[in-house]
């Protein structure tokens, strides 16, 4: 009898575990798809209007002049399609910076979340249709600043 209540416990762990490891298989990877599936329609739209509006809905936008510094964006870029940019913040408790380039065919280039324990300073190369604004918005305490800077492009990168 004690030889069969262990092979009956051993058995319902072993579906208890299967059970765990079978429910979430089916469960990550759909809202990992679907999470992925919002963050790339983000990067597809097509105007700037529409990117502010729909990342931003009817956010005031702050002057980042003081606050938001880019250490490395050329005024002018020898080439369009490596643009290097870096952008760091004075501004406590950033949630997200984004780089939007307004004249590209699909104005969101970067976006990155930031955990509350990080220095708030991202680099990326951006690919530059032609010369532009470069749009840098950051999401602090509950507000969103944003600056620009204008950097003209001499070869183009964007097919």
């Amino acid at each position: 009898m004690l030889n069969n209540r262990r092979k009956f416990i051993k058995r319902l762990f072993s579906l208890t575990a299967y059970g765990v490891v079978l429910s979430s298989a089916i469960t990550r990877p759909a809202l990992a798809m679907k999470t992925a599936i919002l963050q790339r329609e983000k990067f597809l739209i097509k105007s700037y209007q529409l990117t502010l509006t729909k990342l931003y809905q009817k956010a005031s936008f702050i002057s980042g002049e003081d606050k938001i510094k880019f250490s490395r964006l050329p005024k002018v870029a020898e080439n369009g399609a490596s643009v290097p940019i870096t952008v760091s913040t004075t501004l406590k408790n950033v949630d997200k910076i984004s780089i939007l380039v307004e004249r590209n065919p699909y104005p969101l280039s970067a976006e990155f979340y930031l955990s509350l324990g990080v220095h708030p300073k991202v680099s990326a190369r951006l690919k530059m249709a032609k010369t532009s604004n470069v749009v840098v918005i950051v999401e602090a305490e509950g507000k969103v600043y944003r600056k620009t800077q204008f950097v003209t492009v001499t070869v183009g990168g964007c097919g």
